[in-house]
């Protein structure tokens, strides 16, 4: 699998990779063509696109992780769920801590499920993820999850895995606060070998990624004939 990292912007152009866009477009024009940039902005509360103020489509937590941000965001003054927030519960189901299965956890979120609103996933009906997958993502969505791998692109869902906290302040009616990150484009030629999947070709983005941050903070978009051999 060859990789050539490129050291300035391109256009897509046509289906095409161009160092120059249509003599009508601006760079500045041409930053807004990315799937990301309306997603984005569909989402964000600020008056410029410089500065990003988010609220998410709807939230995702599990069972090592929901109690501390539903008790944050109930000390914190709220009285009820602003957003859909799917609490599932597979990841303490089956951890036997202290001579019991967490099930304190799993009573504590179907009562919060009750009295706020929430999505309730009972334990051993479905992982966090695919029941997201399945229910929650689309196209143009963006979700925001207490799990560090809580990304659904393939699905047209721009989705954010992040700390607690930043749940809880959705939960208040506040936003996610970032800079308009840059969007790497990853243009896929060729197709894969019989046995070589999508997780391949991530591995190789990190090998070739990782050490010197080339794509830290940034969103990727994958684009050119060879998308059409990834499955989702």
């Amino acid at each position: 699998m060859k990789m050539k990292l490129h050291d300035h912007g391109v256009y897509l152009v046509n289906g095409q990779l161009t160092d120059t866009a249509p003599a009508h477009v601006t760079e500045a024009e041409a930053r807004k063509g990315t799937i990301a940039y309306g997603i984005l902005k569909a989402h964000n509360t600020a008056p410029d696109m410089k500065d990003l103020r988010i609220k998410f489509d709807s939230m995702t937590s599990h069972d090592i992780t929901y109690v501390g941000i539903i008790q944050t965001a109930r000390a914190s003054g709220m009285e009820k769920f602003p957003l859909p927030y799917v609490l599932t519960n597979c990841h303490n189901s089956l951890c036997a801590v202290g001579g019991t299965i967490n099930e304190d956890d799993h009573q504590f979120a179907l009562s919060a499920a009750h009295k706020y609103g929430g999505i309730y996933v009972p334990p051993n009906m479905a992982v966090i993820h695919s029941y997201n997958r399945e229910m929650m993502a689309g196209c143009g969505r963006m979700i925001l999850g207490s799990d560090s791998h809580t990304r659904y692109g393939a699905l047209g869902t721009m989705a954010v895995g992040e700390g607690g906290g930043e749940l809880a302040k959705q939960l208040v009616g506040r936003t996610y606060d970032m800079a308009m990150p840059g969007v790497i484009c990853v243009y896929l030629t060729g197709r894969l070998n019989p046995g070589v999947g999508p997780h391949d070709v991530a591995l190789a983005l990190v090998g070739a990624t990782y050490a010197n941050g080339y794509v830290k903070n940034k969103v990727m978009g994958f684009v050119g004939p060879g998308v059409a051999s990834l499955s989702a």
